[in-house]
Protein backbone atom coordinates (compact mmCIF):
# COMPACT_ATOMS: atom_id res chain seq x y z
CA UNK A 1 0.00 0.00 0.00
CA UNK A 2 2.66 2.70 1.07
CA UNK A 3 4.23 1.65 -2.90
CA UNK A 4 1.03 2.00 -4.30
CA UNK A 5 0.90 5.58 -3.12
CA UNK A 6 4.18 6.96 -5.10
CA UNK A 7 2.68 5.87 -8.52
CA UNK A 8 0.11 7.31 -10.36
CA UNK A 9 -0.06 10.39 -12.47
CA UNK A 10 2.61 11.90 -11.22
CA UNK A 11 5.53 9.40 -9.96
CA UNK A 12 6.83 10.05 -6.68
CA UNK A 13 10.07 9.21 -4.51
CA UNK A 14 9.37 5.62 -2.46
CA UNK A 15 11.25 7.24 0.51
CA UNK A 16 9.41 10.58 -0.19
CA UNK A 17 6.31 8.61 0.11
CA UNK A 18 7.51 6.67 3.40
CA UNK A 19 8.41 9.97 5.13
CA UNK A 20 4.90 11.83 4.31
CA UNK A 21 3.41 8.52 5.68
CA UNK A 22 5.17 8.58 9.07
CA UNK A 23 5.29 11.82 9.78
CA UNK A 24 9.15 12.83 9.55
CA UNK A 25 9.23 15.83 8.06
CA UNK A 26 8.70 14.74 4.85
CA UNK A 27 8.09 17.00 1.58
CA UNK A 28 4.87 19.57 2.42
CA UNK A 29 3.90 18.81 -1.44
CA UNK A 30 4.58 15.09 -0.93
CA UNK A 31 2.09 15.70 2.31
CA UNK A 32 -0.98 16.87 0.02
CA UNK A 33 -0.77 14.30 -2.70
CA UNK A 34 -0.15 11.45 -0.59
CA UNK A 35 -2.94 11.55 2.36
CA UNK A 36 -5.19 14.46 0.61
CA UNK A 37 -5.45 12.75 -2.75
CA UNK A 38 -3.80 9.12 -2.89
CA UNK A 39 -3.93 7.24 0.77
CA UNK A 40 -7.94 7.88 0.67
CA UNK A 41 -8.18 5.82 -2.51
CA UNK A 42 -5.86 3.22 -1.51
CA UNK A 43 -7.80 2.80 2.03
CA UNK A 44 -10.95 2.20 -0.44
CA UNK A 45 -9.78 0.23 -3.07
CA UNK A 46 -8.28 -2.20 -0.02
CA UNK A 47 -11.49 -1.76 1.47
CA UNK A 48 -13.20 -3.15 -1.14
CA UNK A 49 -11.64 -5.20 -2.71
CA UNK A 50 -11.37 -6.96 1.12
CA UNK A 51 -15.03 -6.54 1.27
CA UNK A 52 -15.71 -8.06 -2.40
CA UNK A 53 -13.58 -11.42 -1.47
CA UNK A 54 -14.98 -11.96 1.67
CA UNK A 55 -18.69 -11.71 -0.16
CA UNK A 56 -17.82 -13.98 -2.84
CA UNK A 57 -16.13 -16.88 -0.58
CA UNK A 58 -19.38 -16.64 1.28
CA UNK A 59 -21.68 -16.70 -1.56
CA UNK A 60 -20.35 -19.40 -2.84
CA UNK A 61 -21.01 -21.33 0.15
CA UNK A 62 -24.16 -19.97 0.38
CA UNK A 63 -25.55 -21.01 -3.07
CA UNK A 64 -23.27 -24.34 -3.54
CA UNK A 65 -21.79 -22.78 -6.51
CA UNK A 66 -18.29 -22.30 -7.59
CA UNK A 67 -19.30 -19.62 -9.95
CA UNK A 68 -21.34 -17.54 -7.56
CA UNK A 69 -19.64 -13.80 -7.11
CA UNK A 70 -20.90 -10.69 -5.44
CA UNK A 71 -22.79 -9.80 -8.22
CA UNK A 72 -24.96 -13.00 -8.79
CA UNK A 73 -27.49 -12.45 -6.24
CA UNK A 74 -28.98 -8.98 -8.57
CA UNK A 75 -27.60 -6.66 -5.83
CA UNK A 76 -24.78 -5.32 -8.01
CA UNK A 77 -27.42 -4.66 -10.85
CA UNK A 78 -29.88 -2.73 -8.41
CA UNK A 79 -27.34 -0.26 -7.34
CA UNK A 80 -26.56 0.17 -11.01
CA UNK A 81 -30.31 1.37 -11.51
CA UNK A 82 -30.13 3.68 -8.45
CA UNK A 83 -26.39 5.32 -9.88
CA UNK A 84 -27.86 5.62 -13.16
CA UNK A 85 -31.16 7.62 -11.88
CA UNK A 86 -29.25 9.79 -10.26
CA UNK A 87 -26.82 10.61 -12.42
CA UNK A 88 -28.96 10.75 -15.68
CA UNK A 89 -31.98 12.84 -13.81
CA UNK A 90 -30.34 14.60 -11.42
CA UNK A 91 -32.04 13.03 -8.11
CA UNK A 92 -31.15 13.34 -4.73
CA UNK A 93 -29.59 16.73 -6.00
CA UNK A 94 -29.69 17.73 -2.38
CA UNK A 95 -27.16 15.17 -1.09
CA UNK A 96 -24.31 16.41 -2.65
CA UNK A 97 -21.66 14.44 -3.39
CA UNK A 98 -23.33 11.62 -1.68
CA UNK A 99 -26.16 11.97 -4.06
CA UNK A 100 -24.36 8.87 -6.14
CA UNK A 101 -23.41 6.70 -3.09
CA UNK A 102 -26.91 7.01 -1.72
CA UNK A 103 -28.77 6.09 -4.81
CA UNK A 104 -26.50 3.17 -5.58
CA UNK A 105 -27.09 2.02 -2.20
CA UNK A 106 -31.07 2.60 -2.01
CA UNK A 107 -31.02 0.28 -5.47
CA UNK A 108 -28.68 -2.01 -3.81
CA UNK A 109 -31.31 -2.51 -0.97
CA UNK A 110 -34.50 -3.14 -3.56
CA UNK A 111 -33.02 -5.24 -5.08
CA UNK A 112 -31.75 -7.41 -2.15
CA UNK A 113 -35.37 -7.32 -1.12
CA UNK A 114 -36.71 -8.44 -4.45
CA UNK A 115 -34.81 -11.17 -4.49
CA UNK A 116 -35.45 -12.57 -0.89
CA UNK A 117 -39.05 -11.54 -1.41
CA UNK A 118 -39.18 -13.23 -4.49
CA UNK A 119 -37.04 -16.32 -3.40
CA UNK A 120 -39.15 -16.82 -0.59
CA UNK A 121 -42.54 -16.78 -2.14
CA UNK A 122 -41.99 -19.33 -4.82
CA UNK A 123 -40.70 -21.86 -2.27
CA UNK A 124 -37.95 -20.61 -0.01
CA UNK A 125 -33.99 -19.90 -0.23
CA UNK A 126 -32.86 -22.86 -1.41
CA UNK A 127 -29.49 -22.26 -3.32
CA UNK A 128 -30.72 -23.10 -6.92
CA UNK A 129 -34.38 -20.43 -6.20
CA UNK A 130 -31.45 -17.88 -5.09
CA UNK A 131 -29.18 -18.13 -7.92
CA UNK A 132 -32.02 -18.26 -10.43
CA UNK A 133 -34.01 -15.37 -8.98
CA UNK A 134 -30.68 -13.37 -8.90
CA UNK A 135 -29.70 -13.80 -12.73
CA UNK A 136 -33.23 -12.89 -13.41
CA UNK A 137 -33.56 -9.74 -11.45
CA UNK A 138 -30.05 -8.67 -12.66
CA UNK A 139 -31.02 -9.02 -15.94
CA UNK A 140 -34.16 -7.01 -15.61
CA UNK A 141 -32.36 -4.51 -13.92
CA UNK A 142 -29.45 -4.25 -16.38
CA UNK A 143 -32.59 -3.60 -18.78
CA UNK A 144 -34.33 -0.88 -16.59
CA UNK A 145 -30.76 1.01 -16.70
CA UNK A 146 -30.24 0.65 -20.12
CA UNK A 147 -33.67 2.09 -20.67
CA UNK A 148 -32.93 5.09 -18.14
CA UNK A 149 -29.68 5.58 -20.53
CA UNK A 150 -31.58 5.87 -24.04
CA UNK A 151 -34.64 7.52 -22.87
CA UNK A 152 -32.13 10.40 -21.09
CA UNK A 153 -30.48 10.91 -24.40
CA UNK A 154 -27.62 12.89 -22.87
CA UNK A 155 -24.09 11.41 -24.50
CA UNK A 156 -22.08 13.47 -21.15
CA UNK A 157 -24.73 11.38 -18.68
CA UNK A 158 -24.62 7.78 -20.97
CA UNK A 159 -20.60 8.00 -20.61
CA UNK A 160 -21.04 8.78 -17.20
CA UNK A 161 -23.14 5.72 -16.30
CA UNK A 162 -20.65 3.82 -18.39
CA UNK A 163 -17.83 4.77 -16.68
CA UNK A 164 -19.08 4.27 -12.75
CA UNK A 165 -20.59 0.77 -14.53
CA UNK A 166 -17.29 -0.39 -14.84
CA UNK A 167 -15.75 0.58 -11.48
CA UNK A 168 -13.77 3.34 -10.24
CA UNK A 169 -11.97 4.77 -7.41
CA UNK A 170 -11.50 8.42 -8.49
CA UNK A 171 -13.93 9.93 -6.20
CA UNK A 172 -12.54 8.51 -3.01
CA UNK A 173 -12.36 11.08 0.02
CA UNK A 174 -11.71 10.40 3.99
CA UNK A 175 -15.28 11.05 4.45
CA UNK A 176 -16.31 8.05 2.38
CA UNK A 177 -13.16 5.83 2.97
CA UNK A 178 -13.89 5.18 6.75
CA UNK A 179 -17.72 3.92 6.65
CA UNK A 180 -16.51 1.49 3.81
CA UNK A 181 -13.67 -0.08 6.24
CA UNK A 182 -16.33 0.28 9.06
CA UNK A 183 -18.53 -2.15 7.32
CA UNK A 184 -16.40 -4.61 5.66
CA UNK A 185 -14.91 -4.98 9.45
CA UNK A 186 -17.80 -5.74 10.83
CA UNK A 187 -18.81 -7.71 8.38
CA UNK A 188 -15.80 -9.82 8.23
CA UNK A 189 -15.76 -10.21 12.32
CA UNK A 190 -19.78 -11.24 11.98
CA UNK A 191 -18.63 -13.98 8.87
CA UNK A 192 -15.50 -15.27 11.07
CA UNK A 193 -17.66 -15.95 13.81
CA UNK A 194 -20.04 -18.64 12.09
CA UNK A 195 -17.45 -19.98 10.45
CA UNK A 196 -17.99 -23.39 11.34
CA UNK A 197 -22.09 -22.80 10.23
CA UNK A 198 -20.44 -22.07 6.63
CA UNK A 199 -17.89 -25.47 6.73
CA UNK A 200 -21.10 -26.84 7.78
CA UNK A 201 -23.49 -25.19 4.49
CA UNK A 202 -20.62 -26.31 2.23
CA UNK A 203 -20.73 -29.74 2.64
CA UNK A 204 -24.82 -29.33 2.04
CA UNK A 205 -28.21 -28.77 3.57
CA UNK A 206 -28.61 -32.20 5.07
CA UNK A 207 -25.30 -32.45 6.60
CA UNK A 208 -25.34 -29.03 7.96
CA UNK A 209 -28.74 -29.55 9.35
CA UNK A 210 -28.02 -32.82 10.90
CA UNK A 211 -25.23 -30.77 12.36
CA UNK A 212 -27.61 -28.53 14.36
CA UNK A 213 -26.85 -25.59 11.99
CA UNK A 214 -29.99 -23.88 12.01
CA UNK A 215 -30.29 -23.77 7.68
CA UNK A 216 -33.05 -21.18 7.15
CA UNK A 217 -31.91 -18.62 9.68
CA UNK A 218 -28.40 -18.99 8.67
CA UNK A 219 -29.25 -18.49 4.68
CA UNK A 220 -31.20 -15.54 5.62
CA UNK A 221 -28.94 -13.84 7.66
CA UNK A 222 -25.68 -14.31 5.63
CA UNK A 223 -27.95 -12.95 2.34
CA UNK A 224 -28.43 -9.93 4.76
CA UNK A 225 -25.20 -9.74 5.55
CA UNK A 226 -23.80 -10.21 2.10
CA UNK A 227 -26.20 -8.05 0.24
CA UNK A 228 -25.68 -4.58 3.04
CA UNK A 229 -22.03 -5.11 2.38
CA UNK A 230 -21.75 -5.68 -1.41
CA UNK A 231 -24.48 -2.83 -1.85
CA UNK A 232 -21.93 -0.58 0.43
CA UNK A 233 -19.30 -1.69 -2.12
CA UNK A 234 -20.95 -1.22 -5.08
CA UNK A 235 -22.23 2.37 -4.14
CA UNK A 236 -18.76 3.65 -3.01
CA UNK A 237 -16.77 1.90 -6.30
CA UNK A 238 -19.21 1.12 -8.94
CA UNK A 239 -19.54 -2.80 -10.62
CA UNK A 240 -15.73 -4.62 -10.20
CA UNK A 241 -15.59 -7.67 -11.50
CA UNK A 242 -13.70 -10.77 -10.97
CA UNK A 243 -12.42 -9.96 -7.40
CA UNK A 244 -14.85 -12.12 -6.05
CA UNK A 245 -14.89 -14.90 -8.39
CA UNK A 246 -11.46 -15.84 -8.35
CA UNK A 247 -10.14 -14.18 -5.60
CA UNK A 248 -12.21 -16.64 -2.78
CA UNK A 249 -10.53 -19.78 -5.13
CA UNK A 250 -7.17 -18.80 -4.97
CA UNK A 251 -7.75 -18.37 -1.30
CA UNK A 252 -8.92 -22.19 -0.79
CA UNK A 253 -6.42 -23.42 -3.30
CA UNK A 254 -3.68 -21.83 -0.62
CA UNK A 255 -4.94 -22.75 2.63
CA UNK A 256 -7.69 -25.44 2.33
CA UNK A 257 -11.93 -25.07 2.43
CA UNK A 258 -12.25 -24.42 6.51
CA UNK A 259 -13.58 -20.96 6.54
CA UNK A 260 -11.82 -19.91 9.62
CA UNK A 261 -8.47 -19.78 6.61
CA UNK A 262 -10.34 -18.68 3.79
CA UNK A 263 -12.27 -15.77 4.75
CA UNK A 264 -8.66 -13.88 6.45
CA UNK A 265 -7.06 -14.85 3.92
CA UNK A 266 -9.45 -14.05 1.05
CA UNK A 267 -10.01 -10.76 2.15
CA UNK A 268 -5.99 -9.91 2.43
CA UNK A 269 -5.51 -11.24 -1.35
CA UNK A 270 -8.62 -9.07 -2.62
CA UNK A 271 -7.34 -6.16 -0.72
CA UNK A 272 -3.73 -6.61 -2.16
CA UNK A 273 -5.41 -6.92 -5.78
CA UNK A 274 -7.25 -4.17 -5.53
CA UNK A 275 -4.93 -1.72 -4.60
CA UNK A 276 -2.84 -2.73 -7.91
CA UNK A 277 -5.33 -2.48 -10.15
CA UNK A 278 -5.99 0.43 -8.91
CA UNK A 279 -2.45 1.44 -9.55
CA UNK A 280 -2.72 -0.29 -13.08
CA UNK A 281 -5.67 1.58 -13.81
CA UNK A 282 -4.08 4.93 -12.91
CA UNK A 283 -0.79 4.23 -14.78
CA UNK A 284 -1.29 2.34 -17.74
CA UNK A 285 -2.94 5.16 -20.07
CA UNK A 286 -2.25 8.14 -17.80
CA UNK A 287 -3.04 10.96 -17.35
CA UNK A 288 -6.35 9.53 -18.32
CA UNK A 289 -7.66 6.15 -16.33
CA UNK A 290 -8.90 2.73 -17.13
CA UNK A 291 -12.36 1.69 -15.25
CA UNK A 292 -11.11 -0.90 -12.91
CA UNK A 293 -13.48 -4.12 -14.11
CA UNK A 294 -11.04 -3.72 -17.54
CA UNK A 295 -8.09 -4.31 -15.65
CA UNK A 296 -9.56 -7.07 -13.64
CA UNK A 297 -11.21 -8.57 -16.22
CA UNK A 298 -7.93 -8.84 -18.22
CA UNK A 299 -6.37 -10.26 -15.16
CA UNK A 300 -9.04 -12.34 -13.84
CA UNK A 301 -10.05 -14.17 -16.31
CA UNK A 302 -7.21 -16.14 -17.61
CA UNK A 303 -5.97 -16.80 -14.26
CA UNK A 304 -9.74 -18.21 -14.04
CA UNK A 305 -9.28 -20.44 -16.63
CA UNK A 306 -5.78 -21.51 -15.14
CA UNK A 307 -7.78 -22.61 -11.99
CA UNK A 308 -10.66 -24.23 -14.22
CA UNK A 309 -7.37 -26.90 -14.79
CA UNK A 310 -6.53 -27.55 -11.54
CA UNK A 311 -8.75 -30.13 -9.26
CA UNK A 312 -9.18 -28.10 -6.20
CA UNK A 313 -10.78 -25.19 -7.34
CA UNK A 314 -14.10 -26.06 -5.92
CA UNK A 315 -15.92 -24.60 -2.58
CA UNK A 316 -15.86 -27.73 -1.17
CA UNK A 317 -13.17 -29.74 0.85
Amino acid sequence: MVVSLALGAEPLRVGGVWASVVGAGGDPVYDVIVWDLRAPRVVTGAAVGAGLALAGAVLQTLVRNPLADPHLLGVSSGASVGATLVIVTGALGGLGVWALSVGALVGAGVAALLVLGVSAVQGGLAPLRLVLTGVVLSAALSSVSSFVVFVGGEPEAAQAVLHWLLGSLSGATWAGAWPVVGVVVASALALVAVHGWLDALAGGEELAATLGVPVRGVRIGLFVVTSVLVGVLVAVSGGIGFVGLVVPHLARLAVGARHLAVLPVAALGGAVLLVWVDVAARVLVRPQEMPLSVVTGLVGAPVFLVLLGRKRYGFSG
